[in-house]
């Protein structure tokens, strides 16, 4: 209970306040879960050259001079305090009244830690008016020596709470429980786990992590918070797949000598060992009495379509229906026409020139015509069509199904919860799961992040896929490389192909009025210029390039907020060779494949993600001709976006540019705020580099839970998932 007390109990209200709105602690255990992001110590300056520029940061330093300066004809005073690490200088600023105080406490010699926004004047780095707290100011030489040798905690902080004074925070909250006794700190690991992995108990962990004496003691402590973290979130998601294999699903046989071997028959081509493998893998789950949750993911144009519709076909065979739930229209439109296509006519089953052996295909989407919608409702509920295809539309209440024995969702990322749920709630009895993705995932993300779902992995390519050249284009520092950029789509629409542009925005009157406004202040660097700018718009770009350097070409545009039926007829025209270059928003990003275009060009490709960059170059070189995806950029040579850019142009492989993504957006975002509305609940563990530690409390957590699933014997880790699962974490969980 010590952990859930309020902070304004032991802090006071104004500090609580600051905490809570500025760093979201709110009670005693979200600050002691609050752990330095690093140690500084006697003998490890920082590099006072190397601080990033309009950053806020803390560093640990000495005063090398002090001196106030007179300007404005005597009539201003400032104090100008110079701090040295042994290898470079910081200069400290304070103007008014307050700088002789300063000058007191700034004295040559003396160390502190300093926190401040870094600036420059004159080409030096700069902090103005900074906080600071003095290391053993009020003591002897000694002193200050044996304060220096201790590891200072360095705390995530914000401008109105400075590291310090978290630091001071955590010490009153320590004091309070050494005084009230720690054992009231329940600990979540079953003793056996924490004995038998030579895991610190809690308590002990959460003092060295906030005071250690030694680094031993910091690696002990983060050894255990880790196993923390990875464990409670394991056991969360061994309960999820547990409660899943208890429900009752129909069991769908394939059935020899139905419609799936009948289209494996007309393949022209035959599947590659990766997708017989995967497929073997589906069909064992759909032969159970329990529903298969099951993650594909594979490379763009790994054929994942392909095996998906197979396991729909063996579900139409066993009886059953399939429904394939698809994020946008024009990513149902495409995949309900090329799964027709690959068909033939056993997708006309009961019509007019149908294969006997076929079943119907129906498309169901928002934007449909009455009459079309009521016929496609129609055959759902007769189980006249085996297979649907559609969108959210799907999901309404008035769509039955005869019989729904299988949902694929594809992209699983961008549906809620509440969608995907909707969807299997129309099944008789739970129907089987089949979650696609294009994005690549690092295994330790997959068994975080989609835990509750078995994983098959689709790596191989099929044989015919051409190779994908991808440069950097660097519009401002060469201009003359853009040129060639639309040279070079001028050479591949007069070889016979098409191309892509790519654009982040539509850029319609719309959404100029809702857009965000031109920055007052000018910009200070060429990286700042080229962020400030509004992103670049389809709209504007088709229009430049049509009356410009590709001036001649059938140049289209395609967005999300043109009608449907104009997208779909855009998109078949573009399929159908009729278009030269389609200039588009990110609509294209997956499932759209036409094997004739072959070059992309991506306009401010650094507004855009390392995964979302690899899945618009996938658009290209579908067919037999090699593929060129331009990524282009105003971005100045040495930025982080710049070096994000050559990442995705140095290698085609998806796992890897994972990687190099989850790195660069660090775990929070990954798990945390930005995709789940709360804070992230891996503070300590990191889901690339703690590989071992994942896989293995995903082990003890499946043993936990099938010898006790709901924890009866184990109050304690129940009350530590209670605390993971609020509401808010139990649906983002659910979304993966």
């Amino acid at each position: 209970m010590l952990l859930s007390e309020p902070l304004n109990k032991s802090l006071g209200g104004n500090t609580a306040k600051v905490m809570a709105e500025h760093l979201g602690l709110h009670t005693v255990g979200d600050l002691l879960h609050h752990y330095p992001r690093r140690y500084a110590e006697r003998g490890e300056l920082t590099r006072l050259n190397d601080l990033p520029l309009d950053e806020h940061v803390t560093v640990v330093a000495q005063v090398s001079d002090a001196r106030v300066h007179k300007f404005n004809a005597g009539r201003g005073q400032r104090l100008e305090v110079t701090l040295t690490d042994g290898s470079g200088r910081l200069q400290l600023v304070f103007f008014g009244r307050s700088i002789y105080h300063h000058q007191k406490e700034l004295l040559p010699g003396r160390r502190g830690m300093f926190a401040g926004k870094v600036g420059t004047f004159r080409n030096v780095r700069q902090l103005s008016h900074p906080a600071y707290e003095m290391l053993g100011k009020d003591s002897g030489a000694d002193a200050v020596e044996a304060w220096a040798q201790q590891l200072i905690p360095l705390y995530p902080a914000c401008a109105q709470m400075e590291s310090w004074k978290i630091s001071n925070a955590v010490d009153v909250v320590l004091a309070s429980l050494e005084a009230t006794g720690w054992e009231a700190v329940t600990d979540p690991l079953p003793p056996a786990l924490q004995e038998g992995r030579g895991l610190l108990p809690l308590p002990e962990a959460l003092r060295k992590v906030h005071r250690p004496r030694t680094k031993a003691d910091i690696e002990d402590a983060r050894a255990r918070l880790k196993w923390d973290e990875a464990f409670v979130l394991q056991v969360a998601l061994a309960r999820r797949r547990h409660a899943d294999a208890q429900l009752p699903a129909v069991a769908r046989k394939p059935v020899a000598g139905g419609l799936l071997d009948a289209f494996d028959a007309r393949l022209p081509f035959t599947l590659t060992e990766g997708q017989r493998q995967v497929s073997a893998e589906i069909f064992d789950d759909l032969a159970t009495e329990h529903p298969m949750h099951r993650l594909l993911q594979g490379e763009v144009g790994s054929g994942k379509t392909l095996v998906a519709l197979r396991a729909m076909l063996a579900v139409v065979d066993a009886g059953g229906q399939a429904a394939m739930l698809a994020p946008t229209e024009v990513l149902a439109q495409q995949h309900h026409r090329s799964v027709t296509e690959m068909m033939g006519d056993l997708a006309e089953g009961g019509m007019l020139g149908g294969s006997d052996q076929g079943t119907k295909v129906v498309l169901l989407t928002g934007s449909m015509g009455t009459a079309a919608r009521r016929q496609a409702l129609l055959d759902l509920v007769t189980g006249e069509a085996g297979i649907v295809i559609g969108t959210h539309a799907l999901i309404e209440d008035k769509v039955q199904f005869h019989d729904l024995g299988l949902v694929v969702v594809d992209e699983q990322h961008r549906f809620g919860v509440e969608q995907r749920d909707a969807l299997r709630s129309k099944g008789k009895q739970p129907p089987h799961l089949l979650v696609m993705t294009a994005t690549p995932i690092p295994r330790t993300v997959a068994m975080t992040v989609f835990g509750d779902l078995e994983t098959s992995v689709l790596a191989q390519l099929p044989a015919g896929r051409s190779p994908i050249a991808s440069h950097v284009v660097p519009a401002k520092d060469k201009p003359h490389f853009l040129a060639r950029a639309w040279e070079r789509v001028r050479e591949e629409v007069e070889a016979g192909h098409q191309a892509y542009v790519v654009c982040p925005r539509i850029g319609d009157e719309e959404e100029r009025a809702n857009g965000r406004k031109k920055s007052p202040e000018s910009p200070e660097s060429p990286e700042d210029e080229a962020e400030k700018r509004p992103p670049l718009a389809v709209l504007e770009v088709a229009e430049q390039l049509a009356k410009g350097p590709l001036a001649g070409l059938r140049v289209e545009v395609l967005h999300g907020r043109m009608q449907p039926d104009a997208k779909d007829d855009v998109m078949r025209r573009f399929a159908a060779g009729e278009v030269d270059v389609l200039v588009a928003t990110t609509v294209i990003e997956v499932g759209v494949n036409v094997p004739n275009a072959t070059a992309m060009v991506i306009m401010d490709a650094d507004r855009f993600g390392v995964s979302q960059l690899h899945q618009l170059r996938g658009r290209v070189g579908r067919g037999s001709a090699a593929g060129l995806c331009l990524l282009v950029s105003e971005m100045p040579e040495a930025s982080p976006a710049r070096a994000r850019l050559g990442a995705v142009a140095s290698t085609l492989d998806g796992f890897e540019l994972s990687r190099i993504d989850l790195e660069q957006r660090r775990e929070g975002d990954v798990l945390g705020q930005a995709q789940s509305g709360v804070r992230s609940s891996l503070r300590m563990l990191a889901v690339i580099d703690d590989e071992e530690i994942i896989a293995a409390a995903r082990e003890e957590a499946a043993a936990v839970v099938a010898a006790d699933p709901e924890l009866d014997h184990l109050p304690a880790l129940r009350t530590a998932l209670d605390a993971l699962l609020d509401e808010e974490r139990e649906e983002f969980l659910d979304k993966g």
